[in-house]
């Protein structure tokens, strides 16, 4: 931005100081014009933020049967593959950390944990 302006005449050379220091300050005040109108943008969408996308009515009834799909799912599944998907995917527990919230050993939270998902990808299309 800088360069463009000395090229396009928008910043003159008119030999109060020497070239370099010239080029220096023109360089320093492009900056500092790029720096507030950030400041102000940042500023203006604080206090009139951008409005909210419109929702697809589509996409929310497709949304909404996928979720359906899924809780139907789930409700197939025993008790303990159940709950410990649930700690993993919804709770962003890893598998030791819902074996030590359910009170079972790893390696059975790990069990499963396989096999929730595995009758999961059979159960939804």
């Amino acid at each position: 931005m800088s360069y463009e302006k000395v090229l396009d005449g928008r910043a003159r050379f008119d030999g109060r100081s020497s070239l370099r220091t010239w080029l220096f300050a023109v360089i320093r005040r492009t900056a500092a014009d790029r720096r507030r109108s950030r400041w102000l943008r940042a500023l203006r969408l604080r206090i009139f933020p951008e409005p909210a996308p419109v929702a697809d009515p589509a996409r929310i009834a497709e949304g909404s049967e996928r979720a359906a799909q899924v809780r139907a799912a789930l409700s197939r599944l025993s008790a303990r593959q159940r709950e410990v998907l649930d700690l993993v995917f919804y709770h962003d527990l890893t598998v030791e950390e819902a074996a030590g919230v359910m009170g079972v050993s790893p390696g059975s939270a790990r069990q499963h944990y396989d096999r929730g998902k595995r009758r999961m990808e059979e159960l939804l299309p």
